[in-house]
């Protein structure tokens, strides 16, 4: 390829996501053409201002409060100086080799653990998947609520991948760099205790037997159809955990429900062009009607006409509730 050719790529063809392809392309150029991934990993890292945010954060929760308390460094201005006079050239740099050596003892001693809380998955996070995950928070904290133009987000795994969560949307969140570097892979859960939890079934339970002939399924939940439907394509959700109330679901749990029930309803849309419209909703008790004593969603399709007055829709689980709106 020639500089003409080169040139025009960059100008006409070049079709961006990211800022990857140019900035790939300028640390090329300027490192005589040649570059490793790590250098040019390190090249994408420079422009990546939520690193540098959590890394600002870090600096002044961590190291900069330790020091502070100990009058080792002040703080000006965003500024800070070290607390230390006068120091000749071979006082620097004998304790610059004292803080190489400390480095060299504690990565030695800890290895790549030391960074676990900040490594991505083997395999990265792709970017439609981080798209999907920051769209479905609508560009908030899902812990604290902060939006992204205050704080910059993270897409981090609820169940952290070395306690066995996967990189998928059901298993992802957006937290801002300050949740995210609280939580870690820290949680008060005891996951070894839980991934037993999560096998729980009762061979008694109708809703478990029918588990394993499910057709659409995800890590945590299964479908199936509805013995006696209230219209056609009547559909449950279920957690694969034997769990008779909804209040006992985790989030993961109910994050895996929730998208069956958004592909469920999006396959049927596309294969019923009736139906025009969805009652969803959860039977909790005896008393609110729940008969088999394990927690299911209904997915209902509803169509028009299939009532004669279908307003209140769920409200008239209680006869005469669903005509509120009457005078």
């Amino acid at each position: 390829m020639k500089y003409k050719d080169l040139k025009y790529f960059i100008e006409n063809k070049m079709k961006m996501e990211h800022i990857y392809q140019p900035v790939m392309i300028k640390t090329l150029l300027e490192s005589d053409n040649k570059s490793s991934a790590e250098d040019i990993a390190k090249a994408f890292l420079e422009r990546d201002q939520s690193q540098i945010d959590y890394y600002k954060y870090i600096t002044n929760t961590m190291p900069g409060r330790v020091l502070r308390k100990h009058d080792i460094v002040g703080f000006k201005d965003g500024i800070y100086s070290l607390n230390v006079e006068n120091l000749e050239d071979g006082q620097r740099k004998d304790l610059i080799q004292l803080c190489n050596n400390k480095l060299k003892e504690y990565e030695e001693k800890h290895g790549k653990s030391i960074w676990e809380h900040r490594a991505r998955d083997a395999k990265p996070i792709s970017g439609s998947l981080r798209y999907d995950v920051l769209a479905r928070a609508k560009g908030r904290c899902e812990a604290c609520g902060i939006l992204a133009e205050q704080r910059a987000l993270d897409v981090d795994h609820i169940i952290p991948r070395n306690k066995g969560g996967k990189t998928e949307l059901n298993n992802l969140q957006a937290l801002c760099y300050k949740c995210n570097s609280e939580k870690r892979d820290r949680d008060n859960t005891d996951f070894k205790a839980w991934k037993k939890k999560f096998e729980e079934r009762d061979r008694s339970c109708m809703l478990c037997k029918l588990e394993g002939s499910s057709k659409e399924n995800n890590l945590l939940a299964f479908t199936v159809d509805d013995a006696y439907p209230v219209t056609k394509f009547h559909t449950l959700v279920c957690p694969r955990r034997h769990v008779k109330s909804f209040f006992d679901l985790v989030p993961a749990e109910k994050n895996h429900c929730l998208e069956l029930i958004e592909r469920i309803k999006t396959k049927l849309i596309e294969k019923d062009k009736t139906i025009s419209g969805f009652n969803v909703g959860v039977n909790d008790g005896i008393d609110a009607g729940q008969t088999v004593m394990h927690c299911h969603f209904h997915l209902i399709p509803r169509r028009k006409g299939d009532v004669d007055d279908p307003t209140g829709g769920m409200r008239n689980v209680i006869a005469g509730k669903g005509s509120y709106l009457k005078s």
